[in-house]
């Protein structure tokens, strides 16, 4: 189990957040597919985000999410914080439930699974339908039926790829941890 010291985050969680901003991003610049509808891609970064956050928790999450993010849009030009922003807070919102989860223990059964997967949903459609095209309105004057029907589709494909990537990582993942309480001495 990962440890925080008093002083911050332990020197693992660092590593982490550098490994998990880098596969972010490399996700969303080279492993998104385009939807059809303008700057809207099936993404496949958050089923990665939601593993790392899972592992590390919600600083690492959010850090992890929004410079994977403002990274990307970094290549494009100019960041579009409203959506750094809210790829952070779905980081951060996962890595919530880091211990609930208990990856690391081994223990990533079915109800893990179910529970893992509303939140992931739930945390995907109030980050992509609400928040985010809230924020493209109130931030950059968009327009409303623009922004929100990319926060749709984001949210719907989002979740989608959460749900299988995510789930796929985090169960091999306790699939390769010693469950807590399985050794005995003798």
């Amino acid at each position: 189990m990962q440890k925080q010291s008093h002083r911050g985050l332990s020197i693992r969680t660092v590593v982490a957040i550098g490994i998990g901003a880098a596969i972010v991003f490399l996700l969303k610049r080279f492993g998104s597919v385009p939807t059809g509808v303008p700057n809207t891609n099936i993404d496949t970064s958050y089923g990665f985000l939601a593993f790392f956050a899972s592992l590390f928790g919600p600083i690492a999450g959010f850090i992890i999410g929004f410079l994977g993010h403002m990274l990307n849009d970094l290549t494009y030009g100019t960041p579009w914080w409203t959506w750094v922003f809210t790829t952070g807070i779905f980081g951060g919102v996962i890595g919530l439930f880091w211990k609930r989860f208990d990856v690391e223990g081994g223990n990533f059964g079915v109800k893990k699974i179910v529970s893992f997967n509303v939140l992931q949903v739930i945390t995907n459609l109030v980050a992509w339908v609400l928040l985010a095209p809230t924020l493209d309105i109130l931030v950059y004057s968009e327009p409303a039926n623009k922004v929100y029907l990319q926060g749709i589709v984001s949210g719907i494909s989002n979740a989608i790829s959460t749900g299988v990537i995510g789930t796929i990582l985090l169960v091999i993942y306790a699939a390769s941890r010693t469950k807590r309480g399985s050794l005995k001495r003798e």
